[in-house]
């Protein structure tokens, strides 16, 4: 089954230049549940890094300090259209 590639409005202007996104860790307090952190993804790194809702990632603990996002399949980049 071939997932549908969403186009997300946002391009990278350049690959040299080092780019952070600051975000905020989101708690969901349901009853008789416990409580669920989320983080988002700003849509601009989404566009940067091409990734398509429902990829499957992989938190990777590098020091208390530090994550590492993996991505277990990443998905080919697309060809350029040439006009």
């Amino acid at each position: 089954m071939e997932r549908k590639r969403h186009r997300l409005p946002f391009k990278v202007a350049s690959t040299t230049s080092q780019v952070s996104f600051e975000m905020k860790l989101q708690a969901i307090r349901s009853r008789g549940r416990a409580t669920r952190l989320f983080v988002n993804v700003p849509l601009a790194l989404a566009a940067a890094l091409d990734m398509q809702p429902g990829e499957r990632l992989r938190w990777q603990l590098l020091n208390r300090s530090d994550l590492r996002l993996i991505r277990l399949q990443a998905t080919a980049p697309e060809k350029p259209v040439r006009r």
